[in-house]
């Protein structure tokens, strides 16, 4: 099904560019609607994911909330509120900054590890759906969506 069946357009689009933005933006949804329900036993969205995600990257050391914002692929969200779920969840704690007294840093817990373990065997059998397309065709899209942002 191509995208104007999926999105049930009756005229055609301006030109092959709109039509290229519109996949994309679509498309995006589609994708985080899928890791959503993925997510959603494990009861976390997926911004924090997201955030487990950095912090397991940084892990043993800990992030700044700052340093969460600038790695966070939605830049619209309020990494400050998704910490505080994540802390009552358990998932995450904060401490003082050694560095800097004011600020907090926070850090995953062995429980926010092996919930982000769990979440990540259940992306995985996702994302072996994504073998419809080649491997070269993944590194054509890849090498294309990197281009755009380039504009």
């Amino acid at each position: 099904m191509g995208i104007e069946e999926d999105i049930k357009q009756g005229k055609k689009f301006e030109n092959i560019y709109e039509k290229l933005v519109v996949n994309i933006m679509f498309t995006n949804s589609w994708v985080v609607d899928e890791q959503a329900k993925i997510f959603k036993p494990y009861g976390i969205t997926t911004p924090q994911y997201n955030v487990l995600r950095i912090l397991r990257g940084q892990y043993p050391d800990a992030c700044t909330v700052n340093m969460i914002i600038d790695r966070m692929l939605d830049r619209m969200s309020n990494a400050s509120r998704i910490v505080d779920r994540l802390e009552n969840k358990e998932l995450v704690e904060r401490t003082v900054c050694k560095t800097d007294r004011r600020a907090k840093d926070v850090l995953i817990t062995e429980k926010g590890l092996a919930v982000l373990n769990e979440v990540d065997n259940a992306l995985q059998l996702w994302m072996k759906k994504m073998d419809l397309l080649s491997v070269q065709e993944a590194h054509q899209m890849n090498d294309c969506l990197d281009k755009l942002r380039t504009i």
